[in-house]
């Protein structure tokens, strides 16, 4: 019989109780919406495999062998991406950008360099300068669009290694495919690998369509990788688990030489998203419908409590990338929102120097904690 899907979050007190990165450290009182982690309750045949799990104290040593796991991704990748993934491409490793450093090393070449649009996801700033390499972010146009010139410039300087974020973050926008087939072309052209973060790709709301990136063109498959995870879309990213996904031969063998990973993978990652990624459609299709209406609902909030906030609906994840420099609030308005506001908001300039001014706001919460953020922020004015 399926499971009964229960979205219910609980009250801000039991949340700040969480011991992972989202609430830990807030004082008392203090609503976060920062840190990438939703508020609703664990799908229940994820949490079914993990008690099983330790219920016959199975916790021990991930194996590097995951043949599950990889049917399970394949087939859930066939039938809520439209992609078709052969199973024996696939590897486990222990998170997204652990793999992205692990492949950015071996293939920088002599440039040592990595480049990505910016504002970007914090860790693409600060992962790659700590296995020695460069970072070497593009800005945005301000339609949100990869500024092509603007990375072909930077290809031609040496730089063979292009990190990209489909769906987006912060912005939470969903690339097109004409937008990504350039892409692939004009790193094709510069003989630059991509290295497509996917983690987001089960998140895309309706209105939009993501298109994995080895599904986008020859030139995207020979010199490409993705790397996806169920810890985004079914909150489940302590438990360490993430895959690579490969469709050539040329990427397969890069990715055959890289040290071993699967050794710091965990087995309840690994058993979390296979479970995830067979059983758990209807919880994910619950969570859609719900981050839908938050993000309606969000929209109203802010045309009416804060209509000097500037943004654009995301079309994928629950992340909302909010423009506060009308507010007058300086470079950074979440320190403001946190002391006068008593909400902690994702801190703009920690995405890039194109962060300034903006904050991000987590909605994958309840309907009543949106709205308290929104409340909130603008008690801060």
């Amino acid at each position: 019989m399926p499971h009964p899907i229960d979205l219910t979050v609980a009250p801000l007190d039991e949340l700040l109780r969480r011991r992972s990165e989202k609430g830990a450290g807030c004082a008392p009182g203090v609503l976060s919406s920062t840190i990438a982690e939703m508020d609703f309750p664990l799908a229940a045949p994820v949490a079914d495999a993990l008690r099983g799990a330790i219920g016959r104290s199975d916790l021990g040593y991930a194996s590097e062998a995951i043949p599950e796991l990889a049917a399970a991704f394949t087939d859930f990748a066939a039938r809520r991406l439209n992609w078709r993934v052969d199973p024996a491409q696939v590897s486990v490793i222990p998170d997204v950008m652990v793999g992205v450093g692990a492949l950015a090393t071996v293939l920088a070449g002599d440039a040592r360099a990595v480049a990505f649009a910016s504002p970007a996801y914090p860790p693409f700033f600060g992962n790659p300068p700590r296995a020695g390499l460069d970072v070497r972010p593009v800005p945005l146009r301000d339609g949100g669009e990869l500024d092509l010139d603007a990375l072909h410039a930077e290809l031609a300087t040496g730089t063979t290694v292009f990190l990209l974020a489909n769906p987006h973050n912060p912005t939470g926008r969903v690339l097109p495919r004409a937008e990504l087939e350039a892409i692939a072309e004009t790193c094709a052209a510069h003989d630059a690998w991509v290295l497509a973060d996917e983690i987001h790709a089960p998140l895309v709301l309706p209105g939009a369509v993501h298109t994995p990136w080895l599904e986008v063109s020859d030139a995207a498959r020979e010199r490409g990788v993705s790397l996806i995870s169920a810890s985004k879309a079914f909150n489940l990213a302590g438990l360490k688990a993430a895959l690579l996904v490969t469709a050539s031969d040329r990427a397969r063998d890069v990715v055959a030489g890289l040290p071993p990973l699967s050794d710091h993978t965990g087995l309840l990652g690994v058993l979390g998203a296979e479970a995830a990624f067979a059983h758990g459609d209807a919880w994910l299709d619950a969570v859609l419908a719900q981050l839908d209406h938050n993000r309606t609902l969000l929209g109203e909030l802010l045309a009416t409590a804060l209509p000097d906030v500037r943004w654009t609906p995301p079309e994928g994840t629950y992340l909302a990338w909010l423009d506060c420099r009308a507010l007058g609030l300086g470079d950074d308005p979440s320190a403001a929102f946190l002391e006068r506001g008593r909400v902690a908001l994702g801190t703009g300039p920690r995405y890039g120097a194109e962060g300034a001014g903006f904050v991000r706001l987590n909605f994958g919460t309840s309907p009543e904690l949106v709205e308290e953020a929104v409340r909130r922020m603008a008690a801060t004015l």
